[in-house]
């Protein structure tokens, strides 16, 4: 197995060359972010009970499941995707508070909500404009919302 040894930054260091590439590419993007070329965005999608049930409805979950392939298919083959998922359930979640030097568990979700988070996005669009484009295409845009906020870019050094 082949590693780089990246010396600029860490004189020990070595890696494998997909992660190097994976780096770089993560830092360039990084770069085109601060100077203004593109912004990255969270795409975060909310459905109100009655539509997140619908995945696993037998009758209405091809549709549903099947207006999300669709979009899911589009925004990759348009080259913006940083990053995204799928979420399970809100009841799988677990919710942890630290109160002093004490961890306290909560199983499920914070908060009983009438919108639940189903997923997100991470996407790299030239503007704020852009990203809500794609926010509005969403299937969740009918019967929820999609919040949309800028990624945080890392602090100048």
């Amino acid at each position: 197995m082949s590693l780089i040894r990246i010396r600029f930054i860490f004189p020990a260091v070595s890696i494998r060359p997909a992660v190097a590439h994976l780096l770089i590419r993560r830092t360039l993007s990084l770069r085109r972010q601060s100077r203004g070329t593109n912004m990255q965005y969270m795409l975060m999608f909310y459905e109100n009970t009655q539509a997140f049930a619908t995945r696993n409805d037998p009758v209405q979950a091809p549709a549903y499941w099947g207006a999300w392939m669709s979009y899911v298919g589009a925004i990759q083959a348009s080259g913006v995707v940083v990053s995204g998922a799928g979420l399970q359930p809100p009841a799988t979640g677990t919710t942890v508070r630290m109160k002093g030097e004490q961890r306290l568990v909560q199983d499920g979700p914070f908060a009983d909500t009438k919108e639940q988070l189903g997923g997100f996005f991470v996407i790299e669009v030239p503007d704020l404009d852009a990203a809500l484009t794609w926010a509005a295409r969403s299937p969740a845009a009918h019967s929820g919302g999609i919040e949309v906020r800028p990624v945080l870019p890392p602090p100048q050094s």
